[in-house]
């Protein structure tokens, strides 16, 4: 919703200022020179990524306008999930807990956090250290080093579109100018027409570079920071798993566990110590039920 609103602004504000300047908004209706700089720019990016990160594109600008990012219900669930599992560690025999990792879909642990077994990602990453947890020979500054490199390896992944929209963001301004000169090049073809005529053509021409740093700076590069921020935050669940199942390995019962790993969620979104005791006690939220979640102070 952020986005839209900025983005109304953002126009209201320069059609109105152009307005107010005396200008006629039809002048910058110029729909050949859009179709130059957005057409140019589309291709661009298609040569400039697989198709993988085209596709993974139009599903981060879609996170990014639905504002996708995990919220305090989240939070829980994955430390829900934690919690339940760590307690399986604890005090059942390998060959129950092993049920519950290799098939969390038929897992009570799993199913009871439903938005933690939707992330089949995230959900393959609980079950894969909690295998090695249970196989009990890797030492933990070991598990930690993998940790790192895979969330690192997953971080260049979901930020891939960032990446790929940025620069088309950095590129808009020289397609603009590219518009402008084939533009402008439309112009010296009418020397011989009246100067009413010509100033026409010029002023179309001009739209081309107005619309090249418009898109740039008041449309693509905003879009991409969103995208970057959102993808961020889901990222930030790995985090929490990280180091929740680290200071499980280093000794810590599943309660002490939970806090290292609620530390690590910024301040303002962190569900208070009082919130967590109560949703992992309860084993998961309730079908259909919607508990109201405190951020910590």
């Amino acid at each position: 919703m952020t986005i839209v609103i900025g983005f109304v602004i953002t126009v209201a504000c320069l059609l109105g200022g152009f307005v107010a300047m005396g200008g006629h908004v039809g002048v910058i209706w110029q729909p050949w020179e859009y179709v130059i700089i957005c057409g140019s720019a589309l291709g661009t990016f298609v040569v400039a990524n697989p198709m993988r990160t085209i596709k993974d594109s139009g599903r981060a600008i879609v996170e990014a306008l639905k504002n996708a990012t995990p919220k305090a219900r989240d939070y829980l669930d994955v430390l829900g999930v934690l919690y339940s599992l760590m307690r399986e560690l604890r005090s059942k025999p390998r060959n129950e807990v092993e049920g519950q990792i290799d098939d969390p879909t038929n897992s009570p642990i799993f199913t009871n956090f439903k938005s933690v077994l939707d992330n089949e990602n995230l959900t393959h990453f609980i079950c894969d250290y909690a295998r090695l947890i249970l196989i009990g020979n890797a030492r933990t500054h070991e598990i930690e080093s993998l940790m790192d490199e895979e969330i690192q390896t997953i971080t260049r992944d979901k930020l891939k579109p960032y990446g790929a929209l940025t620069a088309v963001s950095e590129a808009l301004p020289a397609l603009g100018i590219v518009a402008a000169v084939l533009g402008v090049i439309k112009a010296m073809g009418a020397l011989d027409q009246s100067p009413e005529l010509l100033g026409h053509l010029i002023g179309a021409a001009l739209v081309g570079t107005f619309a090249g740093v418009f898109f740039s700076y008041g449309v693509v590069g905003p879009l991409a920071t969103n995208i970057k921020i959102v993808r961020e935050k889901k990222i930030r669940l790995y985090i929490i798993v990280k180091q929740t199942l680290l200071a499980f390995m280093n000794g810590a019962i599943p309660q002490v566990a939970l806090e290292h790993g609620r530390k690590t969620i910024s301040a303002y979104e962190r569900p208070s110590i009082d919130d967590v005791e109560r949703e992992t006690m309860a084993g998961g939220k309730p079908a259909g039920a919607e508990a109201p979640v405190k951020a910590a102070a």
